[in-house]
Order: C-alpha cells, then structure tokens, then sequence
C-alpha cells in the first residue's frame, strides 16, 4: 500500500510546465475530504495551498509544484486556500 511518504512534490521544467498547461484543470475550494487514488496522479498547482496526511505522516504543497500521486495511496486532502490545477491519470 502506498503512503505519502511516496508522493513526490518537486518544481517543474520549462517544459514539463508547457505540456501540462493542456491538461484539463480541477479547482476546489477550501475543505477536507478523503481521497482514494486508483492510478498514478501527475498534477501542476496553479494556485493553493495543500496537505494531504494518512497515518504515515503529511505532505504540504502549492502553486507552482509538480506533485505526483502514487496508485493505491489512501489519504485525507486538506485545501487550506482554494486550488487549481492542472492534472493527468495515468
């Protein structure tokens, strides 16, 4: 099973920047939910703020982070101010 210790957030390339900005966008507004990944998530934070914990531990993000979801991740999503982003499965 993954955790959020294999959740890798990191600054994206140039490119990696240009190829995502055609992804489809997903925005949220400030809340708490749990989320269940099925597959591996690749996403671009426009705009935010982030933590998403399991009993492993926490991770914080925001704009401006390339932020890749491992498949089978169980977690809790806390948006501390309302996000956009760009996103892809698989």
């Amino acid at each position: 099973m993954a955790s959020v210790k294999d959740i890798e957030v990191r600054k994206p390339t140039e490119q990696e920047k240009n190829q995502m900005s055609g992804w489809p966008v997903w925005n949220c507004e400030p809340s708490t939910f749990d989320w269940e990944y099925t597959e591996k998530e690749t996403c671009l934070l426009i705009e935010g703020k982030v933590t998403v914990s399991d009993e492993n531990g926490s991770v914080s993000f925001g704009a401006g982070d390339l932020v890749i979801f491992p498949k089978d991740l169980k977690c809790q999503w806390k948006i501390k101010t309302a996000v956009s982003k760009y996103y892809n499965f698989g």
